[in-house]
C-alpha cells in the first residue's frame, strides 16, 4: 500500500494541533465557569493529605491538565501557602484528575465533533453574557478536542500497513521498558501527557498497535507529564524543588510496579474490555484510570515516606515564609472576645516581624543583587498582603462584639497597625523594583551614594523593629524613641537629596543613577512614616496622614 507522507504528517499535526486547542480552550472554559477559584480550592482544601487529594481531582477535571495543577501546586510551595506534605496528596489527586480526559475521548461522538464546536463558536460570538460565552468555549473545546482527535485518527491509520512501525509495536510488546522510553520522550516533546494519551488511543482504535504495546506506552506517558514541573521549579525554593522531584518518584515508582505484573494487567484490562463491551479508546481509558487509582492507593499510605525521601535527596534548609495566620482563632470571637483580640494582636505583630525581615532581605539585595533575597523578600511581601486580609476579615468580625474603651481603642489600634505594616511591604517592594531596574539598565551609584543609602537602611531598619517592639509590649519609651528616629530619617533624606544634588552638578553620577538613588530615600522616609503611625497607636496619637 502506498502512503501519502505528506498527508500523514499534515494530519496528524493538525489534528495534533486542533486537539491542543481544544484541550486548552475546554480547560479555560471549565475554569472561568468555576469562578477562577482554582487557588482557593487547593489552599483552603489541603489540610490532610485525603483532601488533598480530592483537591487535586477536582482541580486538574477543571484545569484539564495535571501539568497545570502540578505547576499550581509548586507555585503554592514556592509561595508557602503549601507544604510538602499537603503537595504530595494534590499531586496523587492530579494524576487520577488527569484521566478524565480519556475517559472523555473514549465516548463515541467523533461524528458529531462539527456539530458540536457549531454550537460553541455560536455561544461565544452571539452572546454578550460571560456566563454563556464561558460554557460556550467549553463546547467548542469539548468538540475541538474531539475534531483533533478524528483528524488525528485519519493521518496515523496508514501505519498499521508499515512494517517498521509494525516492529516497533511489536518490540514495544516484548520489551515493556521500550514502550515507557518511547512514551516518556513523546509527552516530553508534546508537553501534554492527554495528548499523547489521545495519540495512542487513536492508534489503538485504528489497530496500529496492541494493548500489549501501548500499556507501556501509557506508563510512559505518566512520567513524561513530570517535565513541566520540573522546569518550573527550576530556581524557585527547595520545598518547590521537592514537590516537583515527589511527582517523578511518584510516577515512576507507580511504572516500576506496574512492569512486575504487566503481563497480569495487559490480561486483566482485556478482561474488562471483553466483558464491559468497551471500545479501544475506552480500554486505555480504563487502563489509564485504573494504573492511577491503584498507584495512588498503594503509595498513599507512605506520604510521610516519599516526603522523607526527596528531603534528603534535596538537602538543605528552606527559608519558608508562611503565608498563612497562626494565632486567628475564630472560636474566640464568639466565646471570648479578649482573648480572639490578644490573639488578632499576637498575628499583628507577627506581620511586624516578617515586615521587618523583608525589609532586611531588600537591604541585602540592594547590595548583593542576589536574586535569593529578592525572592524572600517578594514572598514575604505576599505574606504580609494574606496576613493584611486575613487580620482585618478577623477583627471586623470581631467589630460586632461588645468591647471595654480599653479594648476598643486596642481594636482600633490593630486595625490602622495593619494596614501600616502592609503598606511597609509595598514600598520594600518598590525598592526591589527600583534595584532590578539599576541591574538590567546597569546604572552606577557611587559608593558615596551606596555608603549613604545603606546608613538610611540601617536606622530604617531599627526604627521598623522598635515600632513592632513598641506596639507588642504598648511601650511609651520605645514610641517615643520611634518617634525620635523617623525625625532623623527625615533628616536624613533632606541631607542625601542636597548631596546627590552637588554629585550630580559635579558630572560625579548620571541623571538616571540619581532618579534610582532618591526613589529608594523617598521609599524609605515613607517606610519610616508608617513606623511612627505605629509608634502613634501607642502613645495614642493617630496621625492618618500617611
Amino acid at each position: 500500500m502506498d502512503i501519502n507522507v505528506q498527508t500523514l504528517i499534515f494530519e496528524f499535526i493538525g489534528g495534533l494541533g486542533i486537539f491542543l486547542l481544544g484541550i486548552k480552550f475546554m480547560g479555560e472554559g471549565l475554569q472561568k465557569s468555576a469562578g477562577d477559584r482554582l487557588k482557593d480550592i487547593l489552599d483552603r482544601f489541603t489540610s490532610n493529605p485525603f483532601m488533598g487529594v480530592l483537591a487535586g481531582i477536582i482541580v486538574t477535571v477543571l484545569l484539564q491538565t495535571s501539568t497545570g495543577t502540578t505547576v499550581l501546586t509548586v507555585g503554592l510551595v514556592n509561595a508557602g501557602f503549601m507544604t510538602l506534605r499537603q503537595s504530595i496528596g494534590v499531586i496523587m489527586g492530579a494524576n487520577i484528575g488527569t484521566t478524565v480526559t480519556a475517559f472523555i475521548i473514549g465516548i463515541e461522538i467523533k461524528e458529531y465533533a462539527l456539530p458540536i464546536l457549531a454550537i460553541g463558536a455560536l455561544m461565544l460570538f452571539f452572546f454578550k453574557s460571560n456566563k454563556i460565552s464561558n460554557i460556550g468555549q467549553t463546547i467548542f473545546g469539548f468538540g475541538a478536542l474531539f475534531y483533533g482527535l478524528d483528524l488525528m485518527g485519519t493521518g496515523l491509520k496508514p501505519l498499521r500497513d508499515v512494517q517498521a512501525f509494525h516492529d516497533l509495536t511489536v518490540s514495544m510488546a516484548d520489551t515493556p521498558i521500550l514502550g515507557v522510553v518511547v512514551g516518556t520522550l513523546f509527552t516530553i516533546i508534546v508537553q501534554s501527557s492527554s495528548a499523547t494519551i489521545g495519540i495512542l488511543q487513536s492508534l489503538y482504535a485504528e489497530g496500529a498497535i496492541e494493548l500489549a504495546g501501548a500499556l507501556p506506552v501509557l506508563f510512559g506517558d505518566n512520567i513524561g507529564t513530570t517535565i513541566t514541573a520540573i522546569l518550573a521549579s527550576i530556581g524557585a525554593s527547595i520545598a518547590a524543588r521537592r514537590a516537583a522531584l515527589t511527582h517523578v518518584i511518584f510516577n515512576l515508582i507507580g511504572t516500576i510496579l506496574m512492569l512486575f505484573i504487566i503481563g497480569l494487567y495487559t490480561n486483566f484490562i482485556a478482561y474488562l474490555q471483553a466483558q464491559l463491551g468497551l471500545n479501544a479508546e475506552m480500554t486505555l481509558a480504563f487502563a489509564h484510570g485504573i494504573f492511577n487509582i491503584s498507584n495512588t492507593a498503594i503509595q498513599f499510605p507512605f506520604i510521610a515516606g516519599l516526603a522523607y525521601i526527596v528531603t534528603k535527596l534535596i538537602p538543605g534548609e528552606d527559608a519558608i515564609v508562611e503565608y498563612k495566620p497562626k494565632h486567628l482563632d475564630p472560636i474566640f470571637i464568639q466565646q471570648s472576645p479578649s482573648v480572639a483580640l490578644d490573639q488578632a494582636k499576637e498575628e499583628v505583630i507577627r506581620m511586624g516581624e516578617y515586615a521587618h525581615k523583608g525589609l532586611q532581605e531588600t537591604g541585602l539585595y540592594l547590595n548583593t543583587h542576589n536574586p535569593k533575597h529578592s525572592e524572600v523578600a517578594l514572598q514575604v511581601e505576599g505574606a504580609l498582603n494574606n496576613l493584611d486580609r486575613e487580620i482585618t476579615d478577623y477583627l471586623v468580625q470581631l467589630s460586632g462584639t461588645p468591647f471595654t474603651d480599653a479594648e476598643s481603642a486596642k481594636h482600633s489600634a490593630l486595625i490602622d497597625s495593619v494596614r501600616d505594616i502592609e503598606r511597609i511591604g509595598d514600598h520594600f517592594e518598590n525598592i526591589i523594583e527600583l534595584v532590578d531596574y539599576k541591574i538590567s539598565n546597569k546604572v552606577i551609584i557611587t559608593e558615596q551614594a551606596q555608603a549613604d543609602l545603606n546608613e538610611m537602611f540601617d536606622l530604617t531598619l531599627n526604627t521598623v523593629k522598635q515600632a513592632i517592639k513598641a506596639l507588642g509590649e504598648m511601650n511609651r519609651e520605645e514610641a517615643l524613641e520611634v518617634v525620635k528616629k523617623e525625625e532623623k530619617i527625615d533628616q536624613m533624606e533632606r541631607a542625601y537629596r542636597k548631596k546627590h544634588i552637588i554629585r550630580l552638578n559635579e558630572g560625579a553620577c548620571s541623571g538616571t543613577s540619581g532618579i534610582v538613588f532618591v526613589d529608594i530615600l523617598s521609599n524609605l522616609e515613607r517606610i519610616g512614616d508608617h513606623s511612627v503611625n505605629i509608634a502613634d497607636e501607642v502613645l495614642g496619637e493617630k496621625n492618618d496622614e500617611n
